[in-house]
């Protein structure tokens, strides 16, 4: 059995720590973990993306288009990108909170919102859509979306993982100070 897990988005949204978090949680349950990850400009806001295979039964970390159980998506521009990765009955959770990239800002095609979240509605039955804005009102910072969105994929089912286990590997691999805000973000939604 193995679970196929894309993770996208922009630098500096915390794709590659929610990427260490699951597989630290897998590991934990004596789950099998390998990863590929792609950062790119990731220190200027470019594309990042994580392929997570956890248990057995695949020959490289990197999964074909048409194979990813879940799409973990920290940007909806970057969800549309990877979607042809997400398996026909796939879950697709994501923020709906766009990062406008530079060129789209300085005259570049422009950052068509709408138009990007129809095509994700269109084509993912099993979606959960998560407000960064929201996440900051409630939680009083966006900082730690990442794990909201970890969270949130737990509690769908595709990820294999509990929400408890993602709470032992918070404990794991972050500082103690930031416990408190992490685990409030696992449970919020």
């Amino acid at each position: 059995m193995s679970t196929n897990v894309i993770l996208c988005g922009v630098g500096g949204q915390g794709t590659i720590l929610a990427s260490k978090l699951i597989a630290d949680a897998a590991l934990a349950k004596d789950i099998p973990v390998s990863t590929a990850e792609t950062i790119g400009m990731a220190q200027r806001g470019g594309s990042v993306f994580s392929h997570l295979r956890l248990g057995t039964g695949f020959m490289s970390p990197l999964m074909a288009h048409g194979k990813a159980d879940l799409i973990l998506a920290f940007e909806p521009a970057e969800a549309a990108r990877q979607l042809p990765f997400l398996r026909e009955g796939g879950s697709l959770v994501t923020c709906i909170t766009p990062q406008v990239p530079v060129s789209a800002m300085t005259g570049g095609p422009a950052y068509d919102l709408n138009g990007i979240l129809t095509y994700l509605r269109e084509r993912v039955d099993h979606r959960v859509e998560i407000d960064a804005a929201r996440v900051e009102s409630e939680l009083g910072t966006a900082k730690c979306l990442n794990v909201v969105l970890l969270g949130a994929a737990a509690r769908t089912g595709a990820l294999g993982l509990s929400v408890d286990d993602l709470r032992a590997a918070v404990r794991r691999i972050l500082p103690e100070r930031f416990h408190e805000l992490n685990l409030r973000a696992l449970d919020y939604a």
